[in-house]
């Protein structure tokens, strides 16, 4: 029962969206439960790699390790006039609505070997083109639930909130602008995410980048993209996908050696990874003992009664108290014997906000 991540990778064809799928569908990390996982053929399930819990099992003697962990969907056949139908059309698109956050693999290099669809590289058609078909797919699937909710809507005065919501989204849609640029009210935002709208999710644009660019990431091409995203509000990663491609083919200890030899501190996979969670105001706690070390995925602002349940519904329902040390804490006083009896250990009631990192014992009936 944890709060699973789910990314959808997007991109147009030979912008090296495929490239970077395969890196995560080889990525292995050493973990009992999932090294790796390929659930479907374009779906892969990927460790959150955390030095805590390796840390934490040590010092509990725990028989194996839990991570929390990402699934990435690989999204194929996006391609002007998607929407329409064009290349797989439409099945892209339910794919997609079921994601957390989207992906945009973008190109940011120049080669004469990898010919770019559109005959010349710019990373900002690439993203308009995208984003339009994602904004006529929004449209459609709006323009079809007005119709619905509208039948439904004599006499159940309910749904007028509903059917203003989904006017005012159309409206702004049909000038080619995002929903995530909508400003809306507080009653508007709940009613939105009944709707699984492709340009109301969360974005992060993966600059796919040359070789030539490393060890700094960085290019003419990434500074636009960067600049375009600061002011949609979005989040830029560079990456290069052919270096992350021979890095997962690597062991860890290999791929330590083959980044620094780079010049980069940890892989471009891990940075995206993180840089999602971060994204989602997602945040890990950690439960450790003999059995196992386990970091169980939340979002931010959860109460520990609410963290208690994603293990499982009965700790919930039966909350007693929480027992809270923090990962620094238990380091500091080698465990929670030792953080008891600095006083470290707080007792703390169903309200307490979870913050990352606590290390939690609950109490319960």
């Amino acid at each position: 029962m944890t709060t699973h991540l789910s990314c959808g990778i997007v991109g147009l064809p030979n912008v090296g969206k495929s490239t970077l799928f395969n890196a995560l569908t080889c990525k292995q990390i050493p973990s009992e439960n999932y090294p790796f996982c390929t659930i479907d053929p374009n779906i892969g399930v990927v460790n959150v790699d955390d030095p805590r819990l390796r840390t934490l099992s040590e010092q509990s003697h725990s028989k194996k390790i839990l991570y929390a962990n990402v699934s990435f969907v690989d999204i194929a056949g996006l391609v002007k006039g998607a929407s329409q139908g064009a290349g797989l059309g439409n099945q892209f698109l339910t794919h997609i609505r079921e994601t957390d956050a989207i992906v945009q693999v973008v190109r940011c290099f120049e080669s004469s070997d990898v010919i770019h669809v559109a005959g010349r590289v710019d990373p900002l058609d690439d993203i308009e083109v995208i984003t339009l078909e994602l904004i006529l797919a929004d449209i459609q699937m709006a323009e079809n639930t007005l119709s619905r909710v509208e039948k439904q809507a004599k006499g159940k005065k309910e749904l007028i909130l509903t059917i203003d919501f989904l006017k005012k989204a159309i409206a702004h849609l049909n000038q080619n602008l995002p929903l995530r640029a909508l400003a809306l009210t507080p009653e508007e935002e709940a009613i939105s995410r009944l709707y699984p709208f492709l340009t109301k999710k969360k974005l992060l644009y993966a600059c796919n980048v040359g070789e030539n660019d490393l060890p700094s990431l960085d290019n003419a091409l990434v500074a636009r993209v960067r600049a375009y995203a600061a002011k949609e509000g979005s989040r830029v990663i560079p990456v290069c996908a052919r270096i992350e491609e021979e890095i997962s083919r690597l062991d860890p200890k290999d791929a330590k050696e083959f980044l620094l030899s780079l010049g980069l501190k940890e892989s471009g996979l891990d940075r995206l990874i993180k840089e999602a969670f971060s994204l989602l105001d997602l945040i890990t706690y950690i439960t450790t003992g003999e059995i196992e070390t386990r970091a169980w995925t939340i979002r931010k602002g959860m109460t520990a009664a609410e963290a208690a349940g994603k293990i499982h519904s009965d700790i919930e329902k039966g909350f007693i108290r929480a027992e809270v040390v923090s990962y620094e804490d238990m380091i500091r006083y080698k465990g929670r014997v030792g953080a008891r009896e600095a006083g470290k250990a707080r007792s703390e009631g169903r309200d307490y906000i979870v913050q990352d990192g606590d290390v939690i014992l609950f109490y319960h009936n």
